[in-house]
């Protein structure tokens, strides 16, 4: 797994445990206005009750006042029966219904959950392996004897960008494998016996700021238009702020003599104390 794989399956890890955990803290927040129970109901019966008793009295006192201080009182019986004109009415939680806050907490939590899980899905495909091909799986070029004829003549490097692989291919002389920086992983050379010319796939990306790298016929080298970081036919360092060589990735030849990129296995090699191929062979493309 490539370190920005990495990074991104962090990220996603990091991203669902704080959702779980903002959604866990809303779901454990006791709502303000809470569930109305029949017993918080019958006490604001009574009170309504007291409260009607207290108008009828406050409003007899102002007649007597009005009808002079002398006037009498008559004491009217209470009716057998007392008439509420509000009775009370069973309301349980379900039909009490929902708060506006409780609803708005609602409505926050299901867009942010669904916000959390469109990014939970956009970050695994994007770590995913692909199956099926494309950049990440062995990606077949093409005949490899056909490719080494598009890519060298014996003195001039032309290289041969391959867009579904992100690479360039190079020829490389096979004698130069021992003592190189690739000597500790010779499967990113391929199709090229003892003596002969093999095939190289470098990453277009630049190891400094992942700029594309475009080849430069001239120097016969890759040269970065961003920083102005050179490498060499072979993707060797040269100079710039790049901390190492390109990468390169894995390659083979399988049986019908096809030339195969794996874009799932990157080579990161350091800084070539001595080069496998003059440069520059010529001006530079970037100044």
């Amino acid at each position: 797994m490539t370190s920005t794989a990495l990074f991104a399956l962090i990220l996603v890890g990091v991203t669902i445990a704080v959702a779980f955990a903002i959604v866990a803290i809303a779901a454990s927040r006791s709502d303000s206005d809470g569930p109305v129970t029949s017993a918080e109901l019958d006490r604001k019966a009574a009170k309504a009750d007291r409260d009607r008793r207290k108008a009828k009295q406050a409003a007899a006192a102002v007649d007597i006042e009005a009808n002079g201080e002398g006037a009498v009182a008559t004491m009217v019986a209470a009716p057998a029966e007392f008439k509420d004109d509000n009775p009370k009415v069973e309301v349980d939680y379900n039909d009490y219904g929902v708060s506006r806050r409780k609803f708005f907490n609602r409505a926050v939590g299901a867009v942010f959950g669904l916000f959390m899980l469109q990014f939970a899905l956009a970050g695994l495909a994007f770590i995913w392996p692909k199956l099926k091909g494309g950049f990440g799986t062995p990606i077949k070029v093409g005949n490899v004897d056909a490719i080494k004829a598009e890519v060298y003549d014996g003195a001039t490097i032309t290289p041969k960008f391959v867009p579904s692989a992100q690479s360039w291919v190079v020829p490389f002389e096979i004698d130069k494998l021992p003592g190189s920086s690739f000597e500790a992983t010779p499967f990113v050379v391929a199709g090229g016996e003892p003596g002969g010319i093999g095939l190289m796939a470098l990453w277009q990306r630049c190891v400094h700021l992942g700029c594309r790298v475009p080849a430069c016929g001239s120097s016969q080298g890759f040269e970065c238009p961003c920083h102005g970081s050179k490498y060499n036919g072979h993707g060797e360092y040269n100079s710039g702020p790049a901390p190492r060589n390109l990468d390169r990735f894995g390659v083979s030849v399988d049986e019908a003599g096809d030339f195969i990129i794996d874009t799932g296995t990157i080579v990161q090699t350091s800084r070539a104390k001595e080069t496998t191929i003059t440069y520059p062979q010529g001006p530079y493309c970037v100044g």
